[in-house]
C-alpha cells in the first residue's frame, strides 16, 4: 500500500512538472529572435562602457554584481580550506628540491610569469582575459616557486592584508558608484567623466573596468597562492 502511494505521488508530481513545462515553452516564440539581450550589449558596449572586449564588459559592468559574488565564492573556498586545518600545525615535509633546470628557470620565469600575469587583467577591457585568469596566472609564479625550492613560503601576514585590501578595494568602488549614480557599481568613471572617451581600444579607457579587474587579480592571486600553501604542507605529528 504504502509502495503504492509513493508511485502515485511521483506520476502525480511528474505530471504537473509536465504541465508547467508544456506551458512555458508554449509561450516561446520559436523561430524568432530571443538574442536580444545579447545584441544590446554588442551595439552598445563601447559608448555605455568603453570597452572593446565585450565579454568583459559584461562581467565587469552590466553584470559586475555577479563577479563580486564570484570573488566572494572564492574566498570562502580560501576561507574553508584555512578553517580546515585551523589549529593544525603544518610545514613543509618536501627533503629534495627542484633539479638544476626547474630551480634556474624559476628565478627567471617567475618576474615573467607575474609580468603576465597583471597583463592580463591590466588589458582586459581590450584583449580575452580579466582579474581571475590574471590573478591565476601570478599564482603559478608561486606554485613554481614552492616546486623549486624546500624551504620557500609565502609571505602570510602580507598577503592577507591585501587580500582584505582588495576585497575592500572592490566594495569601495562599487559603493562611490552608489553615491555618485544611485546604484551599486555604476561606472563613475566613465559615465561622469567620460575618461577615455576618445581613446577607445587603448589602455586608458574602459571606466573602472580596469581598476575593477585589477583588484580581482591581486585578490584572486593573493587567495590562490595561500590555497596552494595550504595544500602543500602536511600536518606535523610530534
Amino acid at each position: 500500500m504504502v509502495s503504492l502511494l509513493k508511485r502515485s505521488l511521483a506520476i502525480i508530481s511528474i505530471l504537473v512538472i509536465g504541465y508547467w513545462l508544456a506551458q512555458g515553452l508554449a509561450g516561446v516564440p520559436f523561430g524568432e529572435d530571443k538574442m536580444l539581450v545579447g545584441h544590446y550589449y554588442l551595439q552598445h558596449v563601447k559608448e555605455q562602457t568603453g570597452a572593446v572586449n565585450a565579454v568583459t564588459a559584461v562581467v565587469v559592468n552590466y553584470r559586475g554584481l555577479d563577479t563580486l559574488g564570484e570573488v566572494t565564492v572564492l574566498f570562502i573556498a580560501s576561507t574553508g580550506v584555512a578553517a580546515l586545518l585551523w589549529r593544525k600545525k603544518r610545514e613543509r615535509t618536501a627533503k629534495v628540491g627542484g633539479s638544476p633546470v626547474l630551480t634556474v628557470g624559476t628565478k627567471f620565469l617567475v618576474p615573467f610569469v607575474m609580468l603576465f600575469g597583471a597583463y592580463i587583467f591590466i588589458h582586459g577591457h581590450l584583449t580575452p582575459g580579466g582579474g581571475f585568469p590574471g590573478g591565476a596566472t601570478i599564482a603559478t609564479a608561486f606554485l613554481l616557486l614552492y616546486m623549486a625550492f624546500t624551504i620557500y613560503e609565502i609571505p602570510h601576514k602580507a598577503f592577507e592584508k591585501v587580500e582584505g585590501l582588495a576585497g575592500m578595494g572592490y566594495v569601495l568602488v562599487g559603493l562611490i558608484g552608489l553615491a555618485i549614480g544611485g546604484y551599486f557599481l555604476f561606472d563613475w568613471i566613465w559615465q561622469d567623466w567620460q575618461w577615455g572617451v576618445d581613446n577607445i581600444g587603448r589602455l586608458f579607457s574602459g571606466g573602472f573596468i580596469p581598476i575593477i579587474y585589477t583588484i580581482i587579480g591581486i585578490k584572486v592571486g593573493t587567495e590562490l597562492s595561500g590555497i596552494v600553501d595550504n595544500m602543500l604542507k602536511e600536518e606535523v605529528r610530534e
